[in-house]
C-alpha cells in the first residue's frame, strides 16, 4: 500500500480499495448538470448528498472544460469555488479537490481548505501550479 500525503495533514492510502470522487461543477454552463449547482448553497447540498452516497472526495470546479465552453477569469473561477471549498473543508468529513489549471487559484483553494489539486492540463498550462 502507498500513502499519498495531502494538504492539511490528510492522506489517502492507495491500494486494493477504490475511492469514489464526486464531481461538483459550480458553473452556470456545466455540461453534466446544466448549471444546477452554480449557487453555493445548492453546491453544498449536492456535495453533502454525494458524500452521503459514498463519495470520499469532492472535486470542485469553477470553469467548464466542455467543448466550446467560454473561458472565465481567474477572479470569477475563484469567486465560484472558494466559498464552496471553505464550507466543505470546515465540515471536516470528505477530502476536497480543486479542479483548476491556474496556479493562483490552486494556491487560494489549498489555503481555503482543499487537500488535492486536480489539473486537467497536467501541469502544462501554468507551470507554476506544480
Amino acid at each position: 500500500m502507498t500513502r499519498w500525503q495531502l494538504a492539511h495533514g490528510r492522506h489517502l492510502d492507495l491500494g486494493a480499495q477504490s475511492l469514489l470522487m464526486g464531481i461538483l461543477n459550480v458553473t452556470p454552463d456545466s455540461f453534466s448538470d446544466g448549471g444546477e449547482f452554480a449557487r453555493p448553497e445548492r453546491a453544498l447540498q449536492q456535495a453533502r448528498r454525494m458524500i452521503g452516497e459514498g463519495a470520499a472526495i469532492i472535486d470542485v470546479g469553477g470553469e467548464s472544460t466542455r467543448p466550446g465552453a467560454g473561458a472565465v477569469s481567474a477572479r470569477e473561477e475563484q469567486a465560484r469555488i472558494l466559498p464552496v471549498i471553505e464550507a466543505l473543508s470546515s465540515d471536516g468529513g470528505s477530502l476536497v479537490s480543486v479542479d483548476t489549471y491556474r496556479a493562483e487559484t490552486a494556491r487560494l483553494a489549498v489555503a481555503a481548505g482543499a487537500h488535492i489539486v486536480n489539473d486537467v492540463h497536467g501541469l502544462q498550462r501554468e507551470p507554476d501550479i506544480a
